[in-house]
């Protein structure tokens, strides 16, 4: 039978279930949380908190970047084909699930294994794509023998068809809106201007969006181009020849939808144990002899909770009583919430549980007035307190709060000991609040039933939220009145009304009282030198601070001188260039020139950064992620959390299950050599590639001057100049340069695949 879930409503249990989602690292698993429920079965429950402890002290469950393929899975069951990157995504996923398996067989206790049966092996599902798709969810050239070939015949083609065109520019120089060879509809193409297109000999492919502009394609390349799309088109269709066989595979492999069944339950385990780290829950223990023992229990809902603690065993029914807002209920929901979290494989809030398992939880919690069938506060009350009634027994939690509110106060006293007694005669177990004076006196004389109240601070007319057990609770009306100024005969009137037997329960109650405010002293004498050892540890943390922060000041220092000799150097750099407009050896100082800047920028300083607890990543850092056995770039830092972008995924790990990747020296690319009358010169370090993007014009071509200069003189050519495509104005200006530049033999667009429009190939006389 499933507990009431009214019962889950009113103890607030689904702010539990958000809790746990919240936790999850995948949406399988915050699914499961949001549908957890309690179980009666002991085993079970057992079995589960093994498993969160497996968790918490065997194995460390990483399951971020796995995600909810079923979807994905059950498309290619339709005979549906996936794109690159859906298929990428499904094989990164299962391969986490993998991944995970092995580092539960070889960390776990024992429990967690039992669970990672349920992962299925995917080995060869995740090869074939990972093979076959590169980190975007492209289709690689190896990934079939006759797409390696027709991407083999395709650039050799388009290189003909660039030379035939290079000779078609100098023909058509004159009607050329610009002296460049673009493409157009994946055919290769020259812009022509519009007033002019009449005069050439060729196919109009397209036109600008301004109507000035023909994209022609000349009739000596329409063949090649022919060609060019003949063998593309062959491409996509082998593209997605091989695309529908890895569908293909993905919809083959039966273990996925158990997989990711159990990737669910491993996530769900995994967030029960960062629950029990972020509320600092312990473990409780099962026992079969129905009683309930919770020290220093709390609420896990309220911020700052007061500890109490909560038995039950030869008290059958705790009766609380007390004002208003003194935490009667709260403390009701307390017991009710460690049994639900219990019996949900869930730790509890409370320095030690023991608790039984039971059937249900059985409430009347809360002001419930339902207007649309006509019931009152009272009845309403009286519709769940015989629902209660009917299901109560020794393996039922009982529930009621402010029993016999509602009615007269006579009878709702009257009736609250009637169903108090048959409560106790079905041996139930359980919490009962209510204001009713008459039940307290019916407390000290009824066995299974105990007094209980809430902390009261007369001084500050303030609860204090201290559950005394033994006591029953007092109103205070006539002690606030009279701190709050009533006239005193309106008092003294008040209490010649309550009569005798009243006024020797209140003078009793009050000296109960004053014996437990001189324990409560004693205590926090004790408390005293707990207190100063928290101070001390406190001095020692501010002591700790003050070192990190004069670490990072003299880090800062460090990196000041360093930047310095940085600027010495560039310095350098700069009278040495003036002495190559010069000097006569000026391919030696050239080169000794490149030399000192190429070790100028080595020697620059990154910018010192705080580390935060001595964790060196950054974003933009190179890091491996062991669970995904895979490495990509880091994109944030969120605290203890990192995103990093694994191939097409962003991923969310932890800064403890990922490793910094050693930056990699590349080596200085193997020189050419000198021409001939250098001969016996050191080789050169020349950079052949020049970043001027983000630059001013007067900078870049500057930067470009300097380039060819250094290149000429070491005889190194080509040189890539990267500047970008933007509006095209840095472009343009750079090529006006070129024209005039002596030391320039030609230049041309890079290839499309090579940076197009947005990298200018210059040839350097030498």
């Amino acid at each position: 039978m499933p507990f009431d879930a009214r019962a889950l409503t009113a103890l607030d249990f689904p702010r539990i279930r958000d809790a746990l989602a919240e936790r999850s690292s995948t949406s399988l698993g915050a699914e499961r949380a949001r549908s957890l429920s309690p179980s009666a079965d002991p085993g079970r429950i057992a079995r589960e908190l093994d498993e969160v402890e497996d968790a918490l002290f065997g194995v460390s469950l990483s399951l971020g970047g796995i995600q909810d393929i079923r979807e994905l899975h059950a498309r290619t069951q339709d005979g549906r084909v996936l794109s690159g990157q859906e298929l990428l995504l499904a094989a990164y996923s299962l391969d986490g699930a993998m991944t995970v398996k092995r580092a539960i067989n070889a960390n776990s206790r024992g429990p967690l294994r039992e669970v990672a049966l349920g992962l299925g092996e995917h080995s060869e599902l995740i090869r074939r794509v990972l093979s076959a798709l590169d980190r975007d969810g492209g289709v690689r050239d190896e990934a079939s023998h006759r797409l390696r070939d027709l991407r083999k015949r395709i650039e050799p083609l388009r290189g003909r068809i660039r030379e035939k065109l290079a000779a078609t520019l100098e023909k058509w120089a004159d009607i050329l809106q610009e002296n460049i060879v673009t493409i157009r509809r994946d055919r290769y193409v020259l812009p022509v201007q519009a007033s002019r297109v009449g005069q050439v000999q060729g196919i109009i492919v397209d036109a600008s969006a301004t109507g000035q502009t023909y994209f022609v394609e000349p009739a000596a390349v329409t063949q090649l181009n022919n060609e060019l799309t003949r063998l593309i088109l062959d491409e996509e269709a082998e593209v997605r020849r091989i695309l529908i066989e890895l569908s293909g595979l993905l919809a083959a492999d039966a273990d996925v939808p158990m997989t990711l069944t159990t990737i669910g339950e491993l996530d769900l385990i995994a967030a029960r144990a960062r629950l029990a780290r972020d509320w600092r829950l312990n473990r409780p223990e099962a026992v079969t002899d129905g009683t309930y023992d919770l020290r220093e229990a709390r609420h896990p809902l309220i911020d700052n909770p007061v500890p109490n603690d909560i038995r039950l065993g030869d008290t059958k029914v705790l009766l609380i009583t007390g004002p208003n807002m003194g935490g009667k209920t709260a403390t009701l929901k307390t017991l009710g919430l460690a049994v639900l979290m219990h019996q949900c494989g869930l730790y509890v809030a409370a320095a030690s549980a023991k608790l039984p398992v039971v059937s249900d939880v059985l409430v009347d919690i809360g002001d419930e007035q339902s207007i649309e069938a006509s019931l009152s506060t009272f009845a309403s009350h009286l519709k769940h307190l015989r629902y209660v009634l009917r299901f109560a027994s020794p393996d039922t939690l009982v529930l009621v709060d402010e029993l016999g509110s509602g009615t007269d106060p006579n009878e709702g006293a009257a009736l609250s000991q009637s169903i108090i007694e048959t409560l106790l005669a079905q041996d139930a177990r359980g919490i009962v609040t209510s204001h009713l004076s008459p039940l307290k006196l019916f407390a000290l004389e009824t066995p299974g039933l105990k007094n209980a109240s809430m902390g009261f601070d007369l001084e500050t007319l303030a609860p204090t939220y201290a559950l005394q057990v033994g006591q029953p609770g007092r109103s205070y009306a006539l002690a606030i009145a009279q701190r709050m100024g009533l006239p005193e005969d309106v008092l003294e009137r008040a209490t010649s009304l309550l009569g005798e037997d009243a006024g020797i329960m209140e003078r009793m109650l009050e000296g109960l009282e004053r014996e437990r405010a001189d324990l409560a002293a004693q205590l926090d004498s004790t408390a005293a030198a707990r207190r100063e050892a928290e101070a001390e540890l406190g001095r020692v943390r501010h002591e700790r601070e003050s070192l990190d922060m004069r670490r990072g000041e003299m880090l800062a220092e460090a990196s000041q001188k360093a930047e310095s000799l940085y600027a010495d150097a560039v310095e350098r750099v700069r009278t040495l260039r003036a002495r190559a407009q010069e000097d006569s050896a000026r391919p030696r100082v050239m080169q000794e020139l490149r030399e000192l800047r190429v070790a100028a920028q080595k020697s620059r300083p990154a910018p010192v950064v705080r580390e935060e607890r001595g964790d060196p990543i950054r974003v933009g850092n190179v890091v491996d992620v062991p669970t995904y056995n895979a490495g990509g770039q880091v994109l944030e830092l969120r605290g203890d959390d990192l995103v990093v972008q694994l191939g097409v995924m962003k991923v969310g790990v932890k800064r403890r299950d990922v490793r910094l990747r050693p930056e990699v020296k590349v080596a200085a690319p193997k020189s050419r050599g000198l021409r001939s009358g250098f001969a016996g010169t050191t080789p050169s370090n020349f950079a052949s590639e020049l970043q001027l993007r983000g630059l001013g014009v007067e900078e870049a071509v500057e930067e470009l001057r300097t380039a060819i200069l250094e290149a000429s003189a070491l005889k190194e050519t080509p040189l890539r100049v990267v500047h970008g495509k933007g509006q095209g104005v840095l472009r343009r200006l750079l090529r006006e340069y070129l024209k005039n530049d002596k030391k320039v033999e030609s230049y041309h667009d890079a290839e499309p695949n090579q940076g197009g429009h947005g990298v200018t190939v210059v040839n350097v006389k030498v």
